[in-house]
């Protein structure tokens, strides 16, 4: 996978730009779904990378907020534990069937998921 040798955005520039959380869940719909049809191998590596967009913006966003509150709060430690689970997430690779690069997708989904939910009950709009 190719390196991005582009900066993350300032705090303050993250400030600038609201998350796109209806756009997020719409993305993890697509794959947890009841019934959901299963995607193309097209559509599929296209979730994959979009749902790891999601997480590589919202995990900064997620952090900033946890850590406005104090380290004994149990929202700071429910979101720190969801960006870690979703920072090991983004390191596993993807497996070599349809159903295990499925199963994969569907796991950065939840992820997604959960960031999206932390940053709401941490203020986000």
């Amino acid at each position: 996978m190719a390196t991005s040798t582009t900066r993350p955005p300032t705090g303050e520039e993250r400030d600038q730009r609201p998350l796109g959380i209806r756009t997020m869940r719409a993305s993890t719909r697509r794959l947890l779904a009841e019934g959901a049809e299963p995607p193309t191998a097209d559509e599929l590596e296209t979730l994959t990378l979009r749902l790891r967009g999601h997480i590589m913006v919202t995990v900064p966003e997620v952090e900033e907020m946890a850590g406005r509150l104090p380290r004994n709060d149990t929202r700071h430690a429910c979101a720190r534990a969801c960006i870690g689970e979703a920072r090991m997430r983004m390191r596993l690779e993807p497996g070599t069937t349809p159903p295990a690069q499925i199963a994969h997708a569907q796991r950065l989904a939840r992820s997604v998921n959960a960031l999206c939910d932390h940053y709401e009950n941490l203020g986000g709009s």
